[in-house]
């Protein structure tokens, strides 16, 4: 249901620093599509912001239930890897 998708910028310090990981944000999506509540559930907290920061400006396609949109929660998972 995602509909616009804003990559992550890797944390410059967290590349120096060899980090890698996923980071998991539970996150409440309105009636429009919009992200309008994220809660960190877990993750490096040197990439935390980067994630929180990207996935704020993601867009979904609203959610339906018997044809009205709704609001729903749902988990969402950004994975940060260096390339070698």
């Amino acid at each position: 249901m995602l509909i616009k998708k804003v990559t992550p910028v890797y944390p410059t310090d967290a590349k120096y620093a060899h980090i890698q990981g996923t980071v998991r944000l539970r996150a409440v999506i309105n009636k429009t599509g919009d992200v309008v509540d994220l809660e960190v559930m877990s993750g490096p907290i040197e990439l935390v912001v980067s994630a929180v920061n990207a996935v704020r400006k993601w867009k979904y396609r609203p959610y339906l239930l018997m044809g009205e949109p709704v609001a729903v929660q749902t988990e969402i998972v950004v994975n940060y890897a260096l390339s070698l």
